[in-house]
């Protein structure tokens, strides 16, 4: 058990800041004008829509119904206008914060007669600009439905308003010994009933699956102010469609998320994470499927991220490297209810990987700081990125054993023109997050980037999109990953329950379809 007895020279750095990044620059636009990096190619905003613009009379309306909170200040309409990256900016005059159900319904009953449009907004942690308006589209944020409605603490099925923080449920629900399926770098921000509308994915979904299978129900309100309840708490119930899945990665373009009930796992007792290092991506996959052939059932992640990830950790965060330097690190996590069968488990494991040479060195936590010390080394790499300048983000699924490819293969197609070209994700689902950096931005690499990237993507039957959706950002480039057909078919089903199109009117959608 020698290897579980490397933690002295282990770090203990701060937690992860999600904080926005002052490289990145951005220009107020006028009402009809929206500011997108991309003013030029097919990701870039459609000309404004003929909607309504927000009237004295509007006003009124909404303070009457929410009094304190309609907010028109210029002020502190600001963070609500830009997003997380500070790469897309609107120019919305009115921010909403409803409390309950009925006050969304009558907000958005009052904006489908007037033809005002509406940007649902959750968290505002978004990286596909999803979350923030185009134009002056009124934002009706959830921030303040923050309940937690029931918890069955027998069948552990949470239900919750939309707006709870992701970190916020995992605390509730630790204290009753159970954890949330879902966990991502922007707990501390980000809310649940927008990590539903975008199918967030996260570092656990090797292990719990997607939101698709964890939400039992929504309520969710319609772009004509109808309430819609399907926040059922059945594990089954096969009559007829389940409607919430058209809700579930919609990214509030289809209805508004009020509430949601999920199906939440009970608290293991024993959690280990080991930091591994690969010589190479090859050595990596096989010792991916070495860990899911000896770890099994109490396999929970599967986390990879390569040297240049390192480098800007040690570079920009002062963090230190736990073990010899390697071209690729993983981070494996396990959970279960034996530590001593874990830990036998996970020994076995590391003795097989090591033996054999698909692994050159690492280090095991099993206590908390140095568990969370240990997934701050990946969970920070977003972070590190901020400080290199400008960051043109992809999030891609690709088979698993093409993920580095694109990596190399963009490495390659771009030389000199980047400062940084970087690789991270989810080995265990396929997801790579593709990271190039630049000092500023720079038209000229981006269009060597795009299309390139999708088309690399489209070549191996990829995904454009793994978990962060489509937004604004990536809207016109869907045909890289779905057929002409569904793409219609989507828009048919946008056109039914939001004939006005007022919810989201320039997101997920590509302009042909508006």
């Amino acid at each position: 058990m020698g290897i579980f007895q490397r933690f002295a020279r282990l770090p203990l750095k701060s937690t992860y800041i999600w904080s926005l990044c002052p490289q990145y620059s951005t220009d107020l636009t006028a009402v009809d004008r929206a500011l997108i990096v991309r003013s030029s190619n097919p990701g870039a905003a459609p000309p404004r829509l003929p909607f309504s613009r927000v009237t004295r009379e509007d006003l009124a309306f909404f303070r009457t119904l929410l009094p304190g909170r309609t907010i028109t200040d210029p002020d502190l309409l600001k963070s609500s206008n830009v997003d997380w990256l500070k790469t897309v900016e609107g120019n919305s005059e009115v921010l909403l914060r409803p409390k309950t159900t009925e006050e969304v319904s009558q907000i958005l009953r009052h904006c489908n007669e007037r033809n005002l449009a509406v940007c649902p907004q959750g968290g505002n942690t978004g990286l596909v600009g999803g979350s923030v308006p185009v134009f002056d589209e009124i934002i009706l944020s959830t921030s303040l439905m923050n309940q937690v409605i029931t918890f069955d603490n027998i069948s552990g099925i949470l239900t919750c308003q939309a707006g709870c923080v992701l970190e916020n449920l995992s605390n509730y629900l630790e204290e009753r010994d159970f954890i949330m399926p879902l966990d991502l770098g922007a707990k501390g921000s980000c809310h649940i009933g927008g990590n539903v509308s975008t199918n967030a994915g996260g570092l656990r979904l090797l292990r719990y699956g997607s939101l698709r299978g964890t939400v039992l129900g929504l309520e969710v309100v319609l772009a004509d102010g109808r309430i819609l309840n399907c926040l059922a708490t059945l594990r089954k119930d096969n009559t007829g469609y389940d409607l919430k899945q058209l809700f579930i990665g919609s990214e509030g373009t289809l209805g508004v998320i009020t509430a949601v009930s999920i199906l939440c796992p009970r608290k293991p007792k024993a959690v280990n994470v080991a930091f591994l290092g690969c010589s190479s991506f090859q050595q990596l996959l096989e010792t991916f499927q070495c860990c899911r052939g000896m770890l099994g059932e109490i396999l929970s992640a599967f986390e990879f991220f390569d040297a240049s990830c390192m480098s800007l950790l040690e570079k920009h965060l002062k963090l230190t490297n736990p073990i010899t330097e390697s071209p690729f690190y993983i981070v494996i996590e396990t959970a279960g209810s034996n530590a001593t069968h874990d830990e036998e488990k996970l020994h076995k494991f590391l003795e097989e990987v090591m033996t054999s040479s698909l692994v050159t060195d690492g280090t095991v936590a099993t206590e908390a700081t140095k568990i969370k010390a240990l997934w701050s080394l990946r969970e920070r790499v977003t972070e590190a990125l901020t400080h290199e300048g400008y960051t043109y983000k992809y999030d891609i699924s690709l088979p698993v054993e093409k993920i580095y490819d694109l990596v190399q293969d963009m490495r390659g197609h771009l030389g000199d023109m980047a400062k940084n070209v970087v690789g991270y994700g989810h080995v265990g689902d396929g997801n790579l997050h593709l990271n190039i950096t630049s000092p500023s931005k720079d038209p000229a690499l981006l269009a060597a980037i795009e299309p390139y990237v999708y088309e690399w993507t489209s070549e191996w039957k990829g995904s454009i999109s793994a978990e962060h959706g489509l937004g604004l950002k990536k809207r016109n480039y869907i045909y890289y990953s779905k057929p002409s057909e569904a793409v219609a078919l989507m828009g048919s089903i946008k056109a039914m329950l939001d004939p006005k199109g007022i919810l989201n009117p320039y997101k997920t959608l590509p302009d042909n379809i508006h």
